[in-house]
C-alpha cells in the first residue's frame, strides 16, 4: 500500500494578503533609501550656501561658524554615499528593483553628488577666495568666473558619467559572438559617487574655509583645488575601469571574511572619520589610473610591440 502522502495546508485568505502586503512594503525600502539620499544633497546645498553667507560678514567668529556649516554639509555628503550604496544593494537582495527606482536613483545622484558637491567646493573653497579679493578686478576676476565654470564641468560630467552607466546598463555591449555582455565587476569611467565622496572627505578632513588663509596660499589652494575638480570631471568621462564591489560578501565563505572586515572600517569611520574617510576615497580613486598605467606597460603591451 502506497504511503499517504502528507497534508500541506493552503495559506488562509488573510495570511495571503498579510504576505502581499510585505511585499509591498519592501518595494518602498529602498526608494526609502533613496529619498535620505536626496534629502542629505538638499541639506548639503543649504549648508554650504549658509557657510558661504556667514563667512560675508568677516572676523573670527564668521569663520568658526562657517566651519561647522561646511563641515556638516560634507559630512552630508558622505552619508548620501552610504545610502547610494545600500539603495541598490537592498533591491537586488530583495528583488524590488524598478523601473521608477532606477530613474529616481539617477536624480538623486545629480542633485546629492553633482550639484552639492560643485556648490560646496565653490562656497568653501575658491569662490570664498576669490569673492574676499578687493573689488574682484583683473586676474582676481578671471579667476572667480573660471571656479563657477569648473564647478559647472563637475556637475555635467557627472551628469554624462550617469547618462551612460543608465544607457550601458540598460543596452548590453553584444561581443563578437553575438550575446550580450555586462561588465558587473567594474564600472567605466570614476563613479559620480567617489568623485563627490572625495571632495567632501577633504572638506571634511580641513573644513576651515580657503579664504581665512594668508593670502597667497589661499590663492595657492583654491588653484590646486580647481585643478583636482578638473581632473575629477575628466576621470568621471572617462574610459578608466573601477572595482563596482558588487559580487563582494556574495558567497557564506566570502562573507564570513568581508563582514569583519566592514566591521572594523565602520569602526575606524566612526573613531578617526577625518583621517579614514579620506584614506579609503582618495585609495579608490587612485586605484583605476594605477591599474591603467600597468595595463600600459603590463605583459599584453609588450607583446603587442
Amino acid at each position: 500500500m502506497a504511503a499517504e502522502a502528507p497534508h500541506i495546508e493552503e495559506p488562509t485568505a488573510e495570511v495571503a494578503v498579510q504576505r502581499r502586503g510585505i511585499r509591498k512594503g519592501l518595494y518602498l525600502l529602498p526608494s526609502a533609501f533613496t529619498a535620505a539620499n536626496i534629502g542629505m544633497g538638499y541639506y548639503a546645498v543649504m549648508a554650504a550656501l549658509r557657510g558661504f553667507q556667514v563667512l560675508g560678514g568677516g572676523g573670527g567668529g564668521e569663520v568658526e561658524r562657517a566651519l561647522g556649516h561646511f563641515d556638516s554639509a560634507a559630512r552630508a555628503i558622505g552619508w548620501a554615499v552610504l545610502f547610494d550604496a545600500l539603495d541598490g544593494r537592498i533591491a537586488r537582495l530583495t528583488k524590488t528593483t524598478t523601473e521608477i527606482g532606477i530613474q529616481l536613483d539617477s536624480i538623486a545622484d545629480v542633485v546629492t553628488f553633482g550639484i552639492a558637491p560643485a556648490v560646496l567646493v565653490y562656497a568653501w573653497g575658491y569662490g570664498a577666495v576669490f569673492q574676499a579679493a578687493t573689488g574682484l578686478t583683473g586676474w582676481d576676476d578671471q579667476l572667480h568666473k573660471l571656479g563657477w565654470f569648473m564647478s559647472f564641468m563637475f556637475l555635467i560630467c557627472g551628469a554624462l558619467r550617469l547618462a551612460r552607466f543608465n544607457v550601458q546598463a540598460t543596452r548590453p555591449r553584444t561581443l563578437a559572438e553575438g550575446t550580450a555582455k555586462v561588465d558587473k565587476k567594474n564600472f567605466v569611467g570614476l563613479p559620480i559617487p567617489a568623485a563627490a565622496g572625495l571632495l567632501a572627505a577633504i572638506i571634511h578632513f580641513a573644513p576651515r574655509p580657503l579664504s581665512s588663509y594668508e593670502a597667497n596660499r589661499a590663492t595657492l589652494f583654491a588653484g590646486l583645488l580647481m585643478g583636482l575638480v578638473a581632473v575629477l570631471s575628466v576621470l568621471m568621462v572617462s574610459t578608466i575601469k573601477y572595482s563596482s564591489f558588487k559580487g563582494a560578501g556574495a558567497g557564506r565563505r566570502s562573507a564570513m571574511t568581508v563582514m569583519p572586515i566592514i566591521a572594523a572600517v565602520g569602526m575606524l569611520v566612526w573613531l578617526f572619520s577625518r583621517y579614514v574617510l579620506l584614506a579609503i576615497v582618495s585609495v579608490y580613486v587612485l586605484h583605476g589610473l594605477l591599474f591603467r598605467v600597468a595595463a600600459l606597460f603590463g605583459p599584453r603591451r609588450a607583446a603587442e610591440e
